[in-house]
């Protein structure tokens, strides 16, 4: 989960968002939402699927299964 641990921390810092508030708009601590991002923990598939709305990204994409983030495109190249 190395992929999707560095896109979480990237895609919160290009957006300039505290932890805080993604985890208080998922419902979740502060500190699990930091486990996340430093790999000590995973979410489950609830928060797997907030996190790719919230982001607006695909869960292919949040866990390194394809490198294009929109969720309304394909990657074709295999």
């Amino acid at each position: 989960m190395e992929s999707f641990v560095i896109r979480l921390k990237n895609l919160r810092e290009s957006r300039r968002i505290y932890q805080r508030e993604i985890a208080e708009t998922l419902g979740i601590t502060t500190r699990a939402y930091q486990f996340y991002e430093s790999g000590r923990s995973e979410p489950n598939i609830k928060t797997l699927i907030a996190l790719a709305d919230y982001y607006h990204v695909s869960i292919d994409y949040l866990v390194g299964r394809t490198d294009v983030p929109d969720c309304n495109t394909t990657d074709t190249e295999g």
